[in-house]
């Protein structure tokens, strides 16, 4: 858990890694019109809701920003522990954010069982996701916004049991 002395509280978050039968893991570009910023691919996530479930949140975000319903996702595991980050400070001066210092999330993650073609990322507006690609869980700690690394990085050794072909 990242020290400091900011008393905000962490925003409580999940995040879904989202393999498909050949073990590779979705990834989505955000929307981030007029960006330069080469580090805008990442899973599924957001906050969780006053009184929801942790893993019924995961499952939620991942079909608002998806479209995959929980019919094509079985459930493979989960990362050991909350995992954290801070804001950085541009991040922190947002109207959305401000009374958080970073965010806790709680990953889960799933096989894809369905075809590419029911993705959907106009499923629920507004849309999160210009784009999506599969791509391998080893190269996502290079293609996430830095202040969120360490956490992929994480991700990589918790899910990489997940990153293989399905026999």
């Amino acid at each position: 858990m990242p020290s400091s002395n900011d008393l905000r509280p962490y925003r409580p978050c999940v995040g879904m890694a989202i393999f498909n039968s050949k073990g590779q893991v979705w990834l989505g570009h955000r929307n981030q019109p007029n960006s330069n910023n080469p580090y805008v691919w990442q899973f599924p996530q957001g906050g969780i809701d006053p009184g929801e479930d942790a893993e019924l949140a995961a499952i939620r975000e991942t079909e608002e920003e998806t479209g995959i319903s929980v019919q094509h996702l079985a459930p493979l595991g989960r990362a050991q522990k909350p995992l954290y980050y801070d804001y950085p400070p541009d991040v922190q001066k947002n109207p959305r954010t401000v009374k958080f210092k970073g965010q806790k999330q709680f990953w889960f993650a799933v096989r894809f069982t369905g075809t590419d073609q029911e993705i959907n990322l106009r499923a629920h507006l507004p849309q999160e996701f210009s784009e999506w690609k599969w791509g391998e869980l080893s190269s996502t700690p290079n293609l996430i916004v830095p202040f969120k690394r360490k956490v992929y990085e994480q991700l990589v050794i918790e899910f990489s049991p997940y990153a293989k072909p399905v026999k």
